[in-house]
């Protein structure tokens, strides 16, 4: 039986739960699998450590990422934090920011179609969190300027934007 370790090395394809558990196993990364139809796992990113969740929905043959940056929005910056997500969403190409209406909780979420066999590549797997991480990462200022800065959310997203652009 193949180790999560020699699935990455080996390139396979598998479904996409138990890829995604093998990538955070082959980097290290503390995991749990919930279920059969999902993964959890905690990435580090340039901010914050980020909490990486994979659900896939077998009848639909579509893996949900979603990646949560551990940002609350207090009840007095909800308008301002709504104001930013459409900013912010319409920087994207793929996936979009959201927030959770129960407890006010910021997730960047994206969903992955997969083929009619349903299964997952490495290649895929290491993109779709890397994007994940990455757009969580380079707008994860915006948010801190907007909820504890007092900055408007157009400041926000565009200081956010030439801070990123400006990291080496």
């Amino acid at each position: 039986m193949n180790t999560a370790r020699d699935m990455i090395e080996e390139s396979h394809d598998a479904a996409p739960v138990e890829m995604l558990a093998a990538l955070f196993e082959a980097h290290g990364w503390t995991s749990e699998q919930v279920s059969e139809d999902e993964v959890t796992g905690e990435v580090p990113g340039a901010w914050t450590t980020y909490q990486v969740r994979g659900i896939w929905r077998v009848e639909d043959k579509v893996l949900q990422i979603l990646c949560l940056p551990d940002v609350r929005v207090p009840d007095g910056k909800k308008r301002e934090a709504w104001e930013l997500l459409a900013r912010i969403n319409e920087q994207l190409w793929l996936g979009h920011f959201d927030m959770w209406s129960q407890g006010g909780v910021i997730l960047y979420r994206h969903g992955l179609m997969v083929g009619d066999d349903g299964m997952l590549s490495l290649d895929m797997a290491q993109m779709a969190i890397e994007s994940a991480i990455s757009e969580c990462d380079r707008f994860y200022p915006a948010f801190q300027f907007v909820l504890w800065g007092d900055k408007s959310p157009r400041d926000a997203l565009d200081a956010a934007l030439v801070d990123a652009a400006g990291e080496a």
